[in-house]
Order: C-alpha cells, then structure tokens, then sequence
C-alpha cells in the first residue's frame, strides 16, 4: 500500500510541477523540419506517410466518429510555442501529429510571424515506475499578451520496456497525446465561436 501511495504522491507533485513550470529551457517545434510532401499519387512510390481519416470518402461529408469533434469553423490562428519538457525524439513526432490532425480539423496553424491568435504551449514529464512510463502532460492555451485562456491536461501509459523516462516513450504514445489535444482544442474553438 505504501509503494501505490508513493506513486500516487509523485504523480501529483509532478503534474503540479508542471501547472507551475515557467522554465524557459524548451523544444522550440520550428526547429523539426516536417516531412519532405511528395507530388506522387502511387501509393508505393510515396516516400512519407500520411494520416488520413479512413472513414472518410473524397466528395461526402461523414459524421465524426465517437470521440471525435468534426472541423471547425473558428479565424483563430495557432502558434505552437516551444515545448518544455520532452526530448526531441518524443517532441518530433508530437508536433508533426499535432499539425496534420490540425489540419484535418480546420485549425489554422500560425509561425512565429506574429499573426497568432492564440499560443499553445505544452508542458511535459515522463515518470518510469515499475515497468510503466507516465507521460503527463498540460497544454495552456494563451492569448497573445499570455494570459491563459483554456487549459487542456492529461497522461498516457505506455510500456517501459528496458529504458526509462523519455526513452521508454513511444511514437504512437506521442500521436495519441497529439490526437487528445486536437480533440480538446478543436472542441474548445468551436464552444468559443458558439
């Protein structure tokens, strides 16, 4: 009992730290070049993968599946800001999801050109207990002077194989917090816009 309490506690000190993180040490997502977009139409020739949604067909409007906000229409315009806490390797694969699922939802996505909306930053920790990796994560949601708007937050499991901390983290872990937070985000512009 007292190991289940310890994890309890250190998951709470953890994800409290990360409500309060200020640090200016981060993964700045600009500096991951996306894939290369190829202008083949042979699936077997495409040099990158794509995400698409197999429920959907060219030409006809499908109903989102449960669990999924349909696109929105909303003029804000997203930075994603540097994201604190996550390696690179686990940061790559986060931010390229996070532009195609965007993308897919009709939520514009902003550089650092000043035309931004809102920012979203993103702060994270991996914690290895046992043979288990927490990933615990919160996103703010910011106006352009900084003030928090929203806040989406979460964790995700994922198997610790024979690593620890960011090591032991998947890509498709990274994706699926990806997907969750364009899922929040995407319902939260649509509640704004009314």
């Amino acid at each position: 009992m007292k190991r289940s309490a310890a994890t309890g506690l250190s998951l709470f000190f953890a994800a409290s730290a990360l409500a309060a993180c200020t640090s200016t040490e981060a993964l700045d997502p600009s500096a991951i070049t996306p894939p290369q977009q190829t202008t083949s139409t042979s699936p077997a020739t495409t040099a990158t993968a794509s995400i698409t949604d197999p429920t959907a067909t060219q030409g006809t409007t499908a109903a989102p599946a449960a669990g999924q906000v349909a696109a929105i229409n909303s003029n804000a315009r997203v930075q994603i800001a540097p994201i604190v806490g996550a390696s690179v390797e686990a940061a790559g694969p986060l931010s390229e999801r996070i532009s195609a699922k965007a993308k897919e939802r009709g939520i514009k996505l902003a550089g650092g050109d000043g035309s931004a909306t809102l920012v979203l930053k993103g702060y994270f920790s991996a914690i290895t207990e046992a043979k288990e990796t927490t990933v615990i994560y919160v996103w703010d949601v910011l106006d352009p002077a900084g003030n928090r708007l929203h806040r989406i937050q979460g964790q995700q499991k994922t198997p610790a194989a024979n690593a620890e901390g960011w090591a032991s983290v998947s890509t498709p872990t990274m994706q699926g917090i990806a997907d969750q937070t364009v899922d929040q985000l995407a319902a939260w512009l649509a509640a704004r816009t009314g």
